[in-house]
């Protein structure tokens, strides 16, 4: 049981130059889970992966009956770590298990329609259960977490120009000039089977958390986003400062600013 009580609030702008907004999101209060997708393949498509996916992470949770499953699956699995992984929990399990569901989905339903055959989405997720945040994600939509004034970034890009940095290819101060920058390496959809990424962290009461997509973070600093979600008043709040933001600075692309903050339960 939570001893958390979560304040959440998401919000979407298609931006100053799209058409469509690809971009879709989950509030899903009685199971804290929390998620942001960034849809690709143009002409909706993206649009279309996008729900896909948050519509099926919430599809997954609700249904009582696959829940029950997925516990027994789980531990049947428990003394096998190469099926397992890094996992460390049933809810953790849970989690990246909703994501690879969806992206089963969006495979299925692009190989039955050939509009579609080009569609997937980036996606990142929380989920908060007794002292422990869950993160899971695949692209480069992101986590942050601000706890007493530091903001940490809880994903680790799934992008070509992440690939270069960690190879020693590229510098991040080059960053900004990089013609690739915006070329994903995963996604969902793309293939019937997809690697999650995985973690969780004890969360604490006051931390603030923050899911985006990149259209978001490749207009917005680091200690831009920092300073807004510091000095601004409620989740609610941060949301509409970021989006503005990133309004302000071009609205390139499609944004998506989710926010959730953590209190001491009232029971």
């Amino acid at each position: 049981m939570s001893t958390m009580s979560l304040q959440a609030a998401v919000l979407s702008d298609v931006g100053c130059v799209r058409e469509h907004n690809e971009d879709d999101s989950l509030v899903l209060d009685p199971h804290m889970i929390y998620i942001v997708a960034d849809g690709m393949g143009g002409h909706a498509c993206g649009e279309v992966a996008s729900y896909i996916a948050v519509r099926s992470v919430e599809e997954f949770y609700q249904d009582q009956q696959l829940t029950d499953r997925l516990e027994q699956l789980y531990g049947e699995l428990r003394d096998n770590p190469e099926e397992l992984g890094d996992v460390a929990s049933f809810h953790e399990f849970r989690l990246r298990s909703a994501i690879e569901y969806g992206n089963l989905q969006i495979f299925r339903q692009a190989c039955s329609d050939s509009r579609l055959e080009d569609m997937g989405t980036t996606i990142v997720g929380i989920s908060f259960v007794g002292n422990r945040v869950y993160v899971a994600h695949v692209g480069d939509s992101r986590a942050y977490r601000l706890r007493r004034g530091e903001l940490v970034q809880l994903t680790d890009d799934h992008s070509l120009a992440n690939e270069y940095i960690r190879m020693n290819l590229l510098r991040p101060e080059d960053l900004p000039y990089f013609p690739y920058k915006n070329v994903i390496v995963r996604a969902l959809g793309l293939q019937e089977e997809v690697d999650v990424d995985t973690h969780y962290w004890t969360c604490r009461p006051g931390d603030r958390y923050l899911l985006c997509s990149d259209g978001l973070t490749d207009l917005v600093s680091d200690a831009e986003i920092l300073e807004i979600m510091h000095d601004s008043a409620s989740a609610s709040a941060a949301s509409e400062v970021l989006v503005q933001r990133a309004r302000d600075y071009g609205g390139v692309d499609n944004v998506t600013v989710l926010v959730v903050d953590t209190a001491p339960s009232s029971d």
